[in-house]
């Protein structure tokens, strides 16, 4: 169960592939949806003996649409050895309270699955690569996680398309290659964008924030978001050193989200933006935040607010 339903649903696969041979299946194996089943059809499919097998084996998809799912607690209160009984709630999570919860966690075991938070995201990237024999560049990394969010899902898929468009044997993936084969360019990325306002590169950063703007899917709410987010890295990495200038780069990175190599990028931001100048750029995205909602924002477009905020920041 959880929000986060990639490892839920990697997990599920993994029972269903392992926990019976092809040919015990046609007698053996019960799969269905929740919203087609009730606890009672649930129940007996799991109550049923193995014929010519181990075991049998029970699947419950998108368990969440059952109306009476608190119900499977009365098997789960004495559940038989030779059953495998998997119930998978894609996106949604059980009530802790109630006794299905409770009695699963007699006998049974709970997955759950909850999203991994954006500052934890390139790393997941790297860590998940580096599970399939891969290397990815940081830079490949944080465009990736900028073109697929937080899904999981959406990084596997577009992991195994990218690997079919590369050739037999790549095993280090750059951000040119996440540019050619997943369909988002660098200059078109707010990762690029907050780049140069970190360096202060004002000419750059003004035509990187005129080509995100007109790129066809551009709403200001997701850029003010992720200029927030990497701003408010910088402020958490300002109050760390100031509290201890000699805190060492793991450290940092476990407290504010920052990739270890994006240190030295976040160290010369921090000498561009003191903390004062901070607050005015937080002031800058609260406001412009607001206008992108349709607030007092006149006659101006998108586009328009997107290349008026990035240049007031560079002028903080």
């Amino acid at each position: 169960m959880g929000e986060e339903p990639y490892y839920s649903d990697l997990v599920c696969d993994a029972v269903v592939e392992n926990a019976l041979e092809d040919y015990e299946r046609d007698f053996n194996e019960t799969i269905c949806y929740g919203a087609d089943v009730d606890a009672d059809a649930v129940i007996t499919a799991a109550r049923r003996f193995p014929m010519m097998a181990e075991r049998c084996l029970v699947v419950v998809k998108e368990a969440q649409a059952m109306k009476t799912l608190d119900e499977l607690s009365i098997y789960c209160q004495n559940p038989l050895d030779s059953t495998v009984l998997v119930i998978l709630m894609r996106g949604a999570s059980a009530d802790k309270r109630k006794s299905l919860y409770k009695s699963v966690q007699k006998c049974g075991v709970v997955l759950e699955s909850n999203p991994v938070k954006d500052y934890e995201l390139q790393g997941w990237i790297g860590e998940y690569y580096s599970s399939r024999g891969l290397r990815i560049d940081p830079d490949g990394a944080a465009l990736l996680a900028e073109a697929a969010g937080t899904d999981l899902s959406k990084i596997a898929v577009e992991t195994d398309k990218l690997l079919k468009n590369l050739p037999e044997g790549t095993s280090s993936i750059t951000a040119a290659d996440i540019e050619r084969n997943v369909g988002i360019s660098r200059s078109y990325s707010v990762f690029e964008l907050t780049k140069e306002l970190s360096y202060k590169n004002s000419e750059k950063a003004l035509r990187v924030a005129a080509m995100v703007a007109s790129a066809a899917k551009f709403a200001m709410p997701m850029a003010v978001s992720a200029l927030f987010t990497h701003f408010n890295k910088i402020l958490r990495y300002e109050a760390l050193l100031r509290k201890d200038p000699r805190t060492p780069q793991a450290e940092i990175a476990r407290l504010t989200g920052i990739p270890p190599y994006f240190i030295r990028e976040y160290e010369t931001a921090a000498r561009n933006y003191p903390l004062p100048k901070l607050m005015k750029v937080i002031a800058l995205l609260s406001e412009y935040d607001f206008k992108g909602k349709g607030g007092f924002a006149g006659e101006a477009t998108p586009a328009a607010l997107l290349i008026e905020l990035i240049s007031k920041i560079l002028n903080v």
